[in-house]
């Protein structure tokens, strides 16, 4: 899992460990999902800046699970 802050909270990106725990490979994840490398990669590692939500879905509807098995964000809890 990978944790990104970002000015009010941060994500946490899953995708890693929901392949590891299922024995995916990233490599079968491309090609089942039509997904380029590059984005599956950014995803992997936090370092996305954009969802595409066409993309989040294949990889939902791929590994039967939420976008939340694969990303989740979670806000500072302070009030200005």
């Amino acid at each position: 899992m990978f944790k990104v802050e970002i000015e009010n909270g941060y994500y946490l990106f899953k995708l890693k460990k929901l392949l590891n725990d299922r024995n995916i490979s990233i490599n079968k994840l491309m090609k089942d999902t039509n997904t380029d490398y590059k984005v599956l990669k950014r995803l992997l590692t936090g370092e996305i800046v954009r969802f595409d939500i066409f993309v989040m879905a294949r990889l939902c509807d791929y590994l039967n699970c939420r976008i939340t098995d694969i990303v989740e964000y979670f806000p500072n809890n302070k009030k200005n």
